[in-house]
Protein backbone atom coordinates (compact mmCIF):
# COMPACT_ATOMS: atom_id res chain seq x y z
CA UNK A 1 0.00 0.00 0.00
CA UNK A 2 1.44 3.52 -1.12
CA UNK A 3 0.53 6.10 0.67
CA UNK A 4 0.82 10.27 0.48
CA UNK A 5 -0.38 13.14 3.11
CA UNK A 6 -2.43 16.09 1.34
CA UNK A 7 -1.05 18.13 4.27
CA UNK A 8 -3.67 21.12 5.16
CA UNK A 9 -6.14 19.67 2.59
CA UNK A 10 -8.99 17.06 3.49
CA UNK A 11 -9.25 14.97 0.21
CA UNK A 12 -13.12 14.70 -1.69
CA UNK A 13 -12.04 13.38 -4.74
CA UNK A 14 -9.70 10.90 -6.66
CA UNK A 15 -9.23 10.15 -10.03
CA UNK A 16 -6.73 8.27 -12.52
CA UNK A 17 -5.81 9.52 -15.25
CA UNK A 18 -7.13 7.65 -18.17
CA UNK A 19 -4.31 7.71 -20.20
CA UNK A 20 -1.41 7.01 -17.79
CA UNK A 21 -1.29 3.91 -14.95
CA UNK A 22 1.36 5.98 -13.09
CA UNK A 23 -0.82 9.39 -12.64
CA UNK A 24 -3.56 10.10 -9.93
CA UNK A 25 -5.64 13.67 -9.42
CA UNK A 26 -7.11 14.42 -6.18
CA UNK A 27 -9.61 17.62 -5.27
CA UNK A 28 -9.34 18.78 -1.72
CA UNK A 29 -10.47 21.31 0.86
CA UNK A 30 -9.05 23.04 3.72
CA UNK A 31 -11.24 23.15 6.60
CA UNK A 32 -13.32 19.96 5.71
CA UNK A 33 -14.68 22.16 2.98
CA UNK A 34 -16.66 24.30 5.12
CA UNK A 35 -14.65 27.34 4.57
CA UNK A 36 -11.12 28.16 2.72
CA UNK A 37 -8.66 27.48 0.24
CA UNK A 38 -8.99 24.26 -2.39
CA UNK A 39 -6.50 22.45 -3.62
CA UNK A 40 -5.83 20.02 -6.81
CA UNK A 41 -3.36 17.72 -6.04
CA UNK A 42 -1.90 15.62 -9.66
CA UNK A 43 0.13 13.31 -7.94
CA UNK A 44 2.32 10.61 -9.76
CA UNK A 45 3.31 6.96 -8.73
CA UNK A 46 6.77 6.35 -8.77
CA UNK A 47 9.34 3.68 -7.45
CA UNK A 48 9.87 5.79 -4.53
CA UNK A 49 6.50 5.96 -3.73
CA UNK A 50 3.70 8.74 -4.41
CA UNK A 51 5.28 12.10 -5.43
CA UNK A 52 3.37 15.40 -5.88
CA UNK A 53 3.76 16.41 -9.60
CA UNK A 54 1.93 19.20 -9.37
CA UNK A 55 -0.71 21.21 -7.75
CA UNK A 56 -3.16 23.69 -8.41
CA UNK A 57 -4.73 25.97 -5.39
CA UNK A 58 -8.08 27.83 -5.41
CA UNK A 59 -9.74 30.52 -3.83
CA UNK A 60 -12.57 28.00 -2.89
CA UNK A 61 -12.96 24.37 -1.82
CA UNK A 62 -12.93 21.43 -4.30
CA UNK A 63 -15.10 18.55 -4.14
CA UNK A 64 -14.63 17.05 -7.72
CA UNK A 65 -12.74 16.42 -10.24
CA UNK A 66 -12.57 14.79 -13.31
CA UNK A 67 -9.58 14.26 -16.59
CA UNK A 68 -10.79 15.04 -20.36
CA UNK A 69 -10.92 12.54 -22.36
CA UNK A 70 -9.67 14.32 -25.34
CA UNK A 71 -6.74 15.90 -23.97
CA UNK A 72 -4.37 13.86 -21.55
CA UNK A 73 -3.01 17.16 -19.42
CA UNK A 74 -6.15 18.91 -18.94
CA UNK A 75 -8.52 17.84 -16.05
CA UNK A 76 -11.57 19.85 -14.37
CA UNK A 77 -12.13 20.86 -10.85
CA UNK A 78 -15.65 21.17 -9.48
CA UNK A 79 -15.66 24.17 -6.80
CA UNK A 80 -17.28 25.80 -4.04
CA UNK A 81 -17.98 28.89 -4.86
CA UNK A 82 -20.10 28.10 -8.08
CA UNK A 83 -17.28 27.75 -10.68
CA UNK A 84 -16.20 24.95 -12.96
CA UNK A 85 -12.08 25.22 -13.54
CA UNK A 86 -9.88 23.77 -16.20
CA UNK A 87 -6.17 23.48 -15.37
CA UNK A 88 -3.62 22.00 -17.86
CA UNK A 89 -0.76 20.59 -15.85
CA UNK A 90 1.95 21.40 -18.36
CA UNK A 91 1.12 25.53 -17.54
CA UNK A 92 1.19 27.89 -14.72
CA UNK A 93 -0.53 27.55 -11.55
CA UNK A 94 -4.07 29.52 -13.34
CA UNK A 95 -6.91 27.78 -14.79
CA UNK A 96 -6.72 28.08 -18.78
CA UNK A 97 -11.01 28.25 -18.73
CA UNK A 98 -13.25 28.85 -15.93
CA UNK A 99 -17.17 28.94 -16.46
CA UNK A 100 -19.39 30.84 -13.47
CA UNK A 101 -23.17 29.62 -13.95
CA UNK A 102 -24.13 27.85 -10.93
CA UNK A 103 -25.41 30.01 -7.65
CA UNK A 104 -24.36 27.46 -5.50
CA UNK A 105 -21.41 24.96 -4.86
CA UNK A 106 -20.74 22.34 -7.54
CA UNK A 107 -20.23 18.73 -6.23
CA UNK A 108 -19.65 16.68 -9.72
CA UNK A 109 -18.48 17.32 -13.03
CA UNK A 110 -18.21 14.67 -15.44
CA UNK A 111 -16.37 14.38 -18.74
CA UNK A 112 -18.57 12.29 -21.57
CA UNK A 113 -16.46 9.30 -22.26
CA UNK A 114 -18.04 8.86 -25.60
CA UNK A 115 -18.63 12.35 -27.03
CA UNK A 116 -15.35 13.72 -25.48
CA UNK A 117 -16.27 17.22 -26.56
CA UNK A 118 -18.65 17.64 -23.49
CA UNK A 119 -18.58 17.05 -19.91
CA UNK A 120 -21.00 18.08 -17.36
CA UNK A 121 -21.44 19.52 -14.11
CA UNK A 122 -24.04 19.45 -11.06
CA UNK A 123 -24.66 21.68 -8.32
CA UNK A 124 -26.42 21.85 -4.80
CA UNK A 125 -28.66 24.66 -7.13
CA UNK A 126 -30.67 22.09 -8.37
CA UNK A 127 -29.32 22.17 -12.00
CA UNK A 128 -27.22 19.89 -14.22
CA UNK A 129 -25.35 21.72 -17.20
CA UNK A 130 -23.61 20.68 -20.22
CA UNK A 131 -20.50 22.38 -21.33
CA UNK A 132 -17.91 22.42 -24.02
CA UNK A 133 -14.75 23.20 -23.14
CA UNK A 134 -14.06 25.52 -26.03
CA UNK A 135 -17.41 27.90 -25.73
CA UNK A 136 -17.66 30.42 -22.95
CA UNK A 137 -21.16 29.46 -21.67
CA UNK A 138 -23.32 26.22 -21.41
CA UNK A 139 -24.44 24.21 -23.90
CA UNK A 140 -28.08 23.00 -21.48
CA UNK A 141 -29.06 23.33 -18.32
CA UNK A 142 -31.32 20.16 -16.59
CA UNK A 143 -33.43 21.30 -13.73
CA UNK A 144 -33.76 18.48 -11.16
CA UNK A 145 -35.37 20.81 -8.21
CA UNK A 146 -33.02 19.55 -5.60
CA UNK A 147 -29.48 19.33 -4.55
CA UNK A 148 -27.61 17.09 -7.00
CA UNK A 149 -24.78 15.37 -5.66
CA UNK A 150 -24.09 13.35 -7.95
CA UNK A 151 -24.00 12.95 -12.19
CA UNK A 152 -22.34 11.45 -15.03
CA UNK A 153 -22.89 10.38 -18.61
CA UNK A 154 -23.68 7.30 -19.64
CA UNK A 155 -20.35 4.92 -20.66
CA UNK A 156 -22.58 3.44 -23.55
CA UNK A 157 -24.10 6.62 -25.22
CA UNK A 158 -23.00 9.71 -26.21
CA UNK A 159 -26.53 11.53 -25.02
CA UNK A 160 -27.65 9.89 -22.01
CA UNK A 161 -26.71 10.96 -18.39
CA UNK A 162 -28.09 10.51 -14.77
CA UNK A 163 -28.09 12.28 -11.71
CA UNK A 164 -29.04 11.37 -7.89
CA UNK A 165 -29.94 14.10 -5.71
CA UNK A 166 -31.22 15.12 -1.99
CA UNK A 167 -34.88 14.05 -3.16
CA UNK A 168 -33.59 10.77 -3.14
CA UNK A 169 -34.02 10.17 -7.08
CA UNK A 170 -32.32 8.51 -9.76
CA UNK A 171 -33.01 10.50 -12.94
CA UNK A 172 -32.04 9.68 -16.55
CA UNK A 173 -32.05 12.39 -19.09
CA UNK A 174 -31.23 11.99 -23.05
CA UNK A 175 -30.26 14.83 -24.84
CA UNK A 176 -31.95 13.45 -28.10
CA UNK A 177 -35.27 14.48 -26.80
CA UNK A 178 -37.68 17.05 -27.57
CA UNK A 179 -36.20 19.58 -24.66
CA UNK A 180 -40.54 21.17 -24.50
CA UNK A 181 -41.91 19.86 -21.03
CA UNK A 182 -39.96 17.47 -19.97
CA UNK A 183 -36.28 19.08 -19.96
CA UNK A 184 -34.96 16.41 -21.83
CA UNK A 185 -36.58 13.52 -18.38
CA UNK A 186 -36.86 10.28 -19.25
CA UNK A 187 -37.09 8.56 -15.94
CA UNK A 188 -37.25 9.43 -12.70
CA UNK A 189 -36.70 6.89 -10.52
CA UNK A 190 -37.67 7.28 -6.60
CA UNK A 191 -34.55 5.27 -5.44
CA UNK A 192 -36.13 3.95 -1.85
CA UNK A 193 -38.82 2.25 -3.75
CA UNK A 194 -38.98 -1.47 -2.29
CA UNK A 195 -38.36 -4.46 -4.75
CA UNK A 196 -41.73 -6.19 -5.70
CA UNK A 197 -41.94 -9.44 -4.02
CA UNK A 198 -42.00 -12.72 -5.03
CA UNK A 199 -45.11 -14.65 -6.05
CA UNK A 200 -46.23 -15.78 -2.08
CA UNK A 201 -43.46 -13.75 -0.37
CA UNK A 202 -44.59 -11.19 2.02
CA UNK A 203 -43.76 -7.53 0.86
CA UNK A 204 -40.77 -5.86 1.77
CA UNK A 205 -40.99 -2.74 4.24
CA UNK A 206 -40.17 0.30 2.36
CA UNK A 207 -37.37 2.82 3.84
CA UNK A 208 -37.85 6.43 4.41
CA UNK A 209 -36.20 8.80 1.69
CA UNK A 210 -33.27 9.66 2.44
CA UNK A 211 -30.11 12.21 0.46
CA UNK A 212 -28.61 10.55 -2.14
CA UNK A 213 -24.84 11.04 -2.66
CA UNK A 214 -23.89 8.83 -4.91
CA UNK A 215 -23.97 7.04 -8.51
CA UNK A 216 -22.08 5.01 -11.38
CA UNK A 217 -22.79 3.29 -14.35
CA UNK A 218 -21.64 -0.29 -14.67
CA UNK A 219 -19.10 -0.33 -17.80
CA UNK A 220 -20.66 -3.25 -19.05
CA UNK A 221 -24.24 -4.05 -18.45
CA UNK A 222 -25.50 -0.68 -19.94
CA UNK A 223 -28.70 -0.57 -18.41
CA UNK A 224 -27.17 -1.08 -15.11
CA UNK A 225 -26.88 1.54 -12.29
CA UNK A 226 -25.29 1.72 -8.69
CA UNK A 227 -26.82 4.04 -6.21
CA UNK A 228 -25.93 5.14 -2.41
CA UNK A 229 -25.99 7.58 0.03
CA UNK A 230 -27.23 8.91 3.49
CA UNK A 231 -28.87 5.21 4.47
CA UNK A 232 -26.04 3.30 4.49
CA UNK A 233 -27.61 0.85 1.54
CA UNK A 234 -26.11 0.38 -2.12
CA UNK A 235 -28.67 -0.66 -4.60
CA UNK A 236 -28.22 -1.28 -8.29
CA UNK A 237 -31.30 -0.69 -10.78
CA UNK A 238 -32.08 -1.83 -14.24
CA UNK A 239 -33.40 1.24 -15.73
CA UNK A 240 -35.21 -1.02 -18.75
CA UNK A 241 -37.87 -1.95 -15.58
CA UNK A 242 -37.64 1.66 -13.65
CA UNK A 243 -40.48 0.57 -12.23
CA UNK A 244 -40.17 -2.44 -10.40
CA UNK A 245 -37.21 -1.16 -7.31
CA UNK A 246 -33.90 -2.28 -7.17
CA UNK A 247 -32.57 -5.29 -8.42
CA UNK A 248 -29.88 -5.64 -5.95
CA UNK A 249 -29.49 -4.40 -2.23
CA UNK A 250 -26.17 -4.18 -0.53
CA UNK A 251 -26.15 -3.91 3.20
CA UNK A 252 -22.87 -3.49 5.29
CA UNK A 253 -21.87 -0.02 5.65
CA UNK A 254 -22.34 2.13 9.32
CA UNK A 255 -22.71 5.31 7.87
CA UNK A 256 -23.44 7.55 4.64
CA UNK A 257 -21.59 5.87 1.65
CA UNK A 258 -20.51 8.39 -0.18
CA UNK A 259 -18.83 7.35 -3.30
CA UNK A 260 -19.10 3.75 -5.62
CA UNK A 261 -17.53 2.95 -8.88
CA UNK A 262 -18.04 0.05 -10.76
CA UNK A 263 -14.87 -1.84 -11.80
CA UNK A 264 -13.91 -1.26 -15.06
CA UNK A 265 -12.63 -4.44 -15.53
CA UNK A 266 -15.42 -7.12 -14.14
CA UNK A 267 -19.03 -6.53 -15.10
CA UNK A 268 -20.17 -7.59 -10.97
CA UNK A 269 -17.73 -5.91 -8.62
CA UNK A 270 -18.01 -2.22 -7.08
CA UNK A 271 -15.95 -0.30 -4.76
CA UNK A 272 -17.74 1.53 -2.45
CA UNK A 273 -16.15 4.62 0.02
CA UNK A 274 -18.28 5.13 3.39
CA UNK A 275 -18.17 7.65 6.58
CA UNK A 276 -17.34 4.98 8.49
CA UNK A 277 -14.01 5.20 7.39
CA UNK A 278 -13.75 1.97 5.08
CA UNK A 279 -13.60 1.07 1.53
CA UNK A 280 -15.64 -2.04 0.67
CA UNK A 281 -15.11 -4.14 -2.27
CA UNK A 282 -18.74 -5.90 -3.36
CA UNK A 283 -20.44 -7.90 -6.09
CA UNK A 284 -23.82 -7.64 -6.68
CA UNK A 285 -24.54 -11.27 -7.49
CA UNK A 286 -25.04 -11.30 -10.77
CA UNK A 287 -22.13 -13.42 -11.73
CA UNK A 288 -22.09 -16.06 -9.02
CA UNK A 289 -23.23 -18.91 -10.54
CA UNK A 290 -26.06 -18.25 -12.80
CA UNK A 291 -25.45 -18.59 -16.35
CA UNK A 292 -25.66 -15.38 -18.62
CA UNK A 293 -28.97 -16.59 -20.70
CA UNK A 294 -31.01 -16.93 -17.11
CA UNK A 295 -29.64 -13.83 -16.02
CA UNK A 296 -30.99 -12.09 -18.75
CA UNK A 297 -34.48 -14.00 -18.34
CA UNK A 298 -34.56 -13.15 -14.23
CA UNK A 299 -37.04 -11.51 -12.44
CA UNK A 300 -35.45 -8.60 -11.08
CA UNK A 301 -35.93 -9.31 -7.50
CA UNK A 302 -34.54 -12.63 -8.33
CA UNK A 303 -31.02 -11.48 -8.45
CA UNK A 304 -30.82 -11.48 -4.65
CA UNK A 305 -32.09 -14.89 -4.61
CA UNK A 306 -29.53 -16.23 -7.12
CA UNK A 307 -26.35 -15.99 -5.60
CA UNK A 308 -27.04 -12.46 -4.22
CA UNK A 309 -24.77 -9.18 -3.47
CA UNK A 310 -22.40 -9.28 -0.45
CA UNK A 311 -19.28 -7.90 0.63
CA UNK A 312 -16.10 -9.03 -0.91
CA UNK A 313 -13.88 -7.49 1.55
CA UNK A 314 -12.93 -3.91 3.46
CA UNK A 315 -10.26 -1.59 3.51
CA UNK A 316 -10.16 0.01 6.83
CA UNK A 317 -6.51 1.75 7.15
CA UNK A 318 -8.64 5.43 6.69
CA UNK A 319 -8.87 7.36 9.94
CA UNK A 320 -11.62 9.29 8.99
CA UNK A 321 -14.50 9.91 6.31
CA UNK A 322 -13.84 8.32 3.09
CA UNK A 323 -14.98 10.68 0.16
CA UNK A 324 -13.37 9.37 -3.14
CA UNK A 325 -12.17 6.11 -4.75
CA UNK A 326 -11.05 4.98 -7.69
CA UNK A 327 -9.76 1.99 -9.53
CA UNK A 328 -7.48 2.00 -12.04
CA UNK A 329 -7.97 1.73 -15.59
CA UNK A 330 -4.80 -0.23 -16.57
CA UNK A 331 -2.92 -3.40 -15.29
CA UNK A 332 -4.08 -5.88 -12.90
CA UNK A 333 -7.71 -5.36 -11.89
CA UNK A 334 -7.58 -4.47 -8.41
CA UNK A 335 -5.99 -1.83 -7.82
CA UNK A 336 -7.35 1.45 -6.97
CA UNK A 337 -6.80 4.85 -4.86
CA UNK A 338 -8.69 6.19 -1.89
CA UNK A 339 -8.76 9.57 -0.55
CA UNK A 340 -10.58 11.12 2.81
CA UNK A 341 -10.88 13.38 5.47
CA UNK A 342 -7.53 12.22 7.48
CA UNK A 343 -5.29 13.83 4.95
CA UNK A 344 -4.38 10.73 2.84
CA UNK A 345 -4.14 9.20 -0.20
CA UNK A 346 -3.94 5.62 -0.40
CA UNK A 347 -3.26 3.25 -3.56
CA UNK A 348 -3.78 -0.44 -2.88
CA UNK A 349 -5.27 -3.55 -4.49
CA UNK A 350 -8.64 -4.43 -3.54
CA UNK A 351 -7.65 -7.89 -4.24
CA UNK A 352 -5.49 -8.31 -0.52
CA UNK A 353 -8.59 -7.53 1.65
CA UNK A 354 -10.72 -9.97 -0.47
CA UNK A 355 -12.14 -12.96 1.41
Amino acid sequence: MLEYRTQGYNGYSIKYSPFFDSRIAVAAAANFGLVGNGRLYILGLTAEGIVAEKWFDTQDSLFDTTWSESHENQLLAACGDGSIKLFDITLSEFPIQSWQEHAREVFAVHWNLVAKDTFLSSSWDGTIKIWNPNAGASLTTLPTHSCTYSAQFSPHSPSILSSVSSDSHLRVFDLRTPASASNHLTMNIPIHTPPKPRIGAVAPVGIPPSEALTHDWNKYRDTIVATAGVDRMIRTFDIRMPNVGPIAILPGHEYAVRRVTWSPHLSDILLSASYDMTCRVWTDGSAMGVGQEKQQNMLPQDAMVHGGGKEMGRMGRHTEFVTGVDWCLFGAEGWCASTGWDERVLVWDCRAVMQ
